[in-house]
């Protein structure tokens, strides 16, 4: 059994089996989780010690004292529908239909959890808060609105019949989001509701301080300080009924204060209005397109943490600690993908590892001497409870995070949560012994460097670099409902046999496309920042691609791509693609499908018994005016193009279409000048449809002749190499036992039979 690279966590009054499965596991580190406490005994054990400290929570003794000084959000009330005055019976008869006034109550504490959030009053509600006719999107003069401060209830009048309003108001948290997830899951009923603290006031800034240097000078046996994490919580508010009712990894809604709006307008020269964190109800998703105010008041927010983190981390070096970040929980403001970050002096950063996707997250963090990924299950009771396996998830979340391993590799591995329960499952306890020995096996196989990459592929959004591996999710490996389409494409590159970087439509119009580049990937929906809705009507950003293209460039196009209605067009770049969509607009001018191609490149994978179809080129069906294929689409043969994009039609016969279903193309090539345009629909992630995407970024780079070498047989497996350490590895990303064959250069094909969740080296 091989031994380190494992960080055990660990709890009170669990010592005997503590240093068992530390032995079982091989692990060389042990750590706290939320709420517990390591026993003497467990120091003792000579391993590493982490230890978990929250700068930002955990200091009641403090907050109960300083309650103006909690972070604060602005939260926006439920609309409410301004009807005929009671008083006068529905009688309007002496006013106009359209000027009938009214007053208006809102109640804007109504969907809130007031255990988690209280409304600030000690800041003028007139100057800090906002009321907005939601039907004419006017905001109201303070003159028409009051609050009641008793029943937490704004007055508008007069108001407009049947107009709706809002308040955007603001509003202390008083219970840190986190610990409070911690504390609804766990049943905790004994554990006091923990303070969050803000940062910015300088006074509590300073106790923070204060509080850690003297935490530190209390526990010289602690190696590492895993920083959980520093000051402003991701945007997670719960509704009335103790349920999430707004969630966005990616926000920063919970970084107001009364001082802080003022600190911004004395620095940027102008103030932020309330509208401008609530977004008309949409809190500045990471979906919506950032305006000029979010992103100055992301700026001034990462200004103010990384000022202090950079602190922080001073005083843990001097205390001869290392300094840890948790990319997760209060992480918002240090933006580990913006340049700086390397100067906060980090000794390293571990997160969650969902996937693939949150695994590169983190392996692909610079300024930092280490990285380390918390792998799931965590050892909480929703897991760990009677009845259920742990090791049927311990083995998915295995396989999806060792693709992106071998491509971006981690340096430590570990789990979270509560030791004596995973301790009861001895399944699950056998999974992480084979896991934790196959990681270390990894890590000395491929001296700690990710597998050549035989293509550059440019993730190309809104957000660019900074939002790295950050597109379509909720949270760690958690994609909306509406954008698995798109994940799947994100999930598939983490663990290809490519190097991916991405990049900003800022980026294009202001340096073009880099020459190493090889293919760019861009979509997602209609209107969103991964998309980039009315960015498409920059001439400089369509001709910049357009001229990249016609000389040799790749565009792959995911969903709605490059989608703006303008000018008569909805994809704008549908002369690269090959491929516009029908929004209504024009239904009268007819569209004809070319027929279906069998036999390319792309589809090289798809069993030929399986299409219904002859060899070649299948003749089509004429339906009134737009032209179906008759074979059976890919869609139907086992490749999932998620959610339909409706209405997607080629925009001549020169595109070669390779599946359509129900009148949509699902996929399609055009060739552009010298270079490739690609549309698919979406691609959810699967064995198979990460073997489509390959295949798709190996022909739009026009580099179909170096495909074979390396490639597995079979979808289900992907080969890895390693050049400077003369390993070469197959991997079985299934729970059921595969053979494939690998076409090495030089050597001709290995036939490779794997056993479940299988890994097989050989050197080259």
């Amino acid at each position: 059994m091989s031994y380190g690279l494992f960080t055990l966590p660990a709890e009170e009054n669990f010592a005997a089996k503590t240093r068992e499965l530390a032995q079982l596991w091989g692990a060389d580190a042990i750590r706290n989780s939320d709420g517990t406490h390591l026993d003497e005994e467990v120091k003792a054990l000579g391993k590493k010690i982490y230890s978990a400290y929250f700068p930002a929570r955990g200091h009641n003794e403090w907050a109960r004292l300083h309650m103006d000084e909690t972070p604060m959000v602005y939260l926006l009330s439920q609309r409410v529908l301004a009807e005929d005055d009671p008083t006068t019976n529905g009688n309007q008869s002496d006013t106009s239909p359209n000027g009938a006034k009214t007053r208006v109550e809102i109640p804007f504490m109504k969907t809130f959890f007031e255990e988690q959030l209280q409304p600030y009053y000690d800041a003028d509600p007139a100057r800090y808060w906002e009321v907005t006719d939601r039907t004419t999107g006017e905001t109201i003069p303070t003159e028409r609105w009051h609050v009641d401060r008793e029943r937490d209830t704004v007055i508008v009048e007069p108001a407009e019949c049947f107009h709706e309003y809002t308040v955007t108001f603001l509003a202390s948290i008083i219970w840190d989001p986190v610990e409070m997830y911690n504390h609804i899951t766990n049943n905790w009923s004994d554990h006091e509701h923990a303070v969050p603290l803000d940062v910015y006031q300088p006074d509590t800034r300073d106790f923070i301080m204060h509080a850690y240097q003297e935490w530190l000078d209390a526990n010289p046996e602690v190696d590492v300080v895993r920083l959980t994490t520093f000051f402003y919580q991701f945007t997670l508010i719960f509704s009335a009924q103790r349920r999430e009712k707004i969630v966005d990894w990616f926000g920063c809604a919970c970084t107001v204060s009364p001082s802080a709006l003022d600190g911004f307008e004395r620095e940027y020269g102008y103030r932020m209005r309330p509208e401008d964190f609530v977004s008309e109800g949409g809190y500045n998703s990471t979906f919506r397109q950032p305006t000029r105010p979010q992103l100055d008041w992301l700026g001034f927010v990462m200004h103010t943490v990384r000022a202090n983190v950079k602190r922080m981390v001073s005083m843990t070096h001097e205390a001869g600690k290392e300094a840890m970040m948790f990319l997760g929980d209060q992480w918002i403001g240090t933006e580990p993908y913006v340049d700086g970050f390397e100067d906060l002096g980090l000794d390293a950063v571990v997160g969650s590892v969902g996937d693939g996707t949150t695994l590169r997250m983190i392996s692909d963090i610079k300024g930092v001497r280490y990285t380390e990924g918390r792998f799931l299950p965590y050892f909480f009771p929703d897991t760990f409870h009677e009845g259920n396996d742990p090791s049927i998830e311990a083995w998915s979340n295995w396989r999806k995070a060792r693709r992106a391993i071998l491509r971006s590799p981690i340096s430590r591995m570990g789990y979270g949560g509560y030791l004596s329960l995973a301790a009861k499952f001895p399944k699950f306890v056998d999974a992480v012994t084979e896991i934790a020995d196959e990681f270390r096996d990894l890590t000395a196989k491929t001296g700690g460097e990710g597998a050549q990459g035989s293509l550059n592929i440019a993730v190309l959004n809104t957000w660019g670099r900074m939002r790295s591996w950050m597109a379509y999710t909720v949270a760690h490996a958690k994609p909306y409902p509406q954008t698995y389409s798109y994940y799947g494409v994100l999930e598939s590159l983490s663990g290809m046999r490519v190097n991916v970087r991405f990049i900003s439509f800022d980026d294009v119009t202001s340096r073009g496309i880099d020459d190493e580049i090889d293919v760019v990937v861009t979509g997602g929906a209609a209107g969103t920042s991964f998309s980039g809705g009315e960015v498409w009507k920059d001439p400089a950003l369509v001709s910049t691609l357009r001229r990249w293209v016609r000389n040799g460039g790749a565009l792959v196009g995911l969903g709605e791509p490059s989608a703006v209605n303008w000018q008569g067009r909805f994809f704008q770049l549908a002369d690269v693609f090959g491929v516009d969509r029908e929004i209504s607009q024009t239904l009268s001018v007819d569209k004809y499908f070319p027929a279906l191609t069998r036999g390319h490149f792309i589809t090289a994978d798809v069993p030929a018994n399986e299409t219904n179809a002859e060899d070649g080129d299948i003749e089509p069906e004429d339906f009134g005016g737009t032209v179906y294929a008759t074979p059976r689409a890919m869609s139907d043969i086992g490749y999932d193009f998620g959610e339909p994009i409706t209405g997607t039609y080629p925009i001549d016969g020169n595109v070669t279409l390779l599946s359509a279903a129900e009148g949509r193309v699902q996929l399609a090539t055009n060739r552009y000048g010298s270079g490739v345009g690609v549309y698919l629909s979406g691609l959810p992630y699967s064995g198979r449809n990460a073997r489509l995407l390959e295949r798709i970024l190996f022909y739009a780079a026009r580099r179909e002749d170096e495909y074979e070498a390396y490639s597995s047989t079979n979808p289900q497996c992907e080969t890895a190499v390693f050049p400077k350490t003369g390993w070469m590895c197959v991997i079985n990303n299934t729970n059921q036992p595969q053979s494939t064959d690998v076409k090495v250069p030089g050597q001709g094909p290995v036939h490779v039979d794997l056993g479940t969740s299988g890994i097989f080296w050989r050197k080259i």
